[in-house]
């Protein structure tokens, strides 16, 4: 194998499937990049068995990527990604010697390394489904930011630490709960899918793969197995198993009518939020009562150790209605920011009751905060 590449066109396939290696992984070869070099295109694959992703370089400008002998070698992933991104010339050779040494160099740099036989590396296959399902770039990273942070970090929860993307028709319903809390985000499909699936796909997955797509109207495939999901973009492919188990039904969470419904701009109310929790600490939950007296709200917090906070601020109500019920100010603080509306709706059922909050700019996002007994 043998090749001269543009620096900056290996380093940003490098730096995409680095994210499938992990330093933790018990099988050594695992801890590798999988260089295969044939018909005018170089193919990159990492795996930790978790994930997989792919990215390939095809040969179309011979400014940019020239092939001198194709062959295939898998090369130490860490140290690969640090020369390549440190070195400072404008493109970089790479020549596999007696088959396992690799030799990396520029006109002033050389580097050697020992390369491990590809027959080591496990068989991957990234196949595609004929059943496909389109999504831009965009609404995929909105769906993730906007219901990632609300799953659970137990692992004895295994199902409620994915995200569950519930498909039918031509609607993508997307939950995420850990108990306490629920972030529903719902997308209209540009076209109708063949088939409804049902899956729960691991949300730290998820959140990696948004963090090397751009935010842009480009097409994302998906493409759902019985036991994992490959999602494809132009040369790249990331292939994630999927969470068994069957997600709760989230639905019967949310409550049909409210007995009070409060509109709030949502910077302000964030803002109050974050100061009247400066004085809770972590093991009273960064607890937070709300209270409503005409049109006013008033947010408070006391400890016995540190002292006591109250902020009023305007809103408007859809009723004469009032409400004092308490909540972890961390869990609301999170379900505002993924809020993209200048204001926000509360809607209160009850001081016991979940607190729903929606935007009427955006009907497409549900958040919902369980309250906090406080006697």
């Amino acid at each position: 194998m043998k090749f001269t590449i543009k620096k900056e066109l290996l380093l940003d396939a490098l730096v995409k499937v680095s994210k499938a290696i992990s330093t933790k992984n018990l099988i050594p070869v695992l801890g590798g990049i999988k260089f295969e070099l044939k018909k005018k295109k170089l193919t990159l694959t990492a795996s930790d068995n978790d994930i997989t992703i792919q990215s390939v370089i095809i040969s179309d400008k011979e400014e940019d990527f020239k092939i001198e002998n194709e062959g295939s070698i898998i090369i130490q992933g860490k140290y690969i990604l640090d020369i390549v991104r440190k070195l400072p010339d404008k493109y970089i050779n790479i020549e596999v010697i007696d088959e396992l040494k690799i030799l990396i160099y520029t006109d002033n740099s050389e580097f050697n390394l020992n390369g491990i036989s590809e027959s080591e590396y496990p068989s991957i296959n990234l196949e595609e489904s004929k059943k496909k399902i389109d999504l831009s770039a965009g609404t995929l990273k909105s769906i993730v930011n906007q219901t990632a942070f609300a799953t659970s970090t137990e692992e004895s929860k295994p199902v409620l630490t994915g995200i569950n993307f519930n498909i039918a028709g031509n609607i993508l319903e997307c939950n995420s709960t850990d108990s306490y809390r629920l972030a529903r985000k719902i997308v209209k499909l540009t076209k109708e899918s063949e088939e409804n699936y049902n899956i729960v796909i691991p949300s730290h997955n998820l959140v990696e793969f948004t963090k090397i797509i751009g935010e842009d109207d480009e097409i994302i495939e998906l493409h759902i197995f019985n036991n994992k999901i490959l999602f494809k973009k132009e040369n790249l492919k990331f292939e994630s198993r999927l969470i068994n188990g069957t997600y709760p039904n989230t639905s019967n969470l949310l409550p049909d009518d409210s007995m009070l419904i409060v509109n709030t701009n949502l910077n302000e109310f964030y803002n109050v939020i974050d100061r009247v929790s400066i004085l809770t600490s972590d093991k009273e939950k960064n607890i937070v009562t709300l209270e409503t007296k005409d049109n006013t709200l008033i947010l408070k917090s006391s400890s016995v150790e540190i002292g006591r906070v109250e902020e009023k601020m305007n809103i408007n109500k859809n009723n004469d209605e009032n409400i004092k019920i308490s909540f972890s100010a961390k869990y609301m603080m999170e379900a505002l920011k993924s809020f993209s509306t200048e204001t926000v709706d509360l809607h209160f059922v009850g001081e016991i009751k979940p607190i729903l909050i929606k935007s009427s700019e955006d009907d497409s996002l549900t958040q919902l905060v369980l309250p906090i007994r406080t006697y």
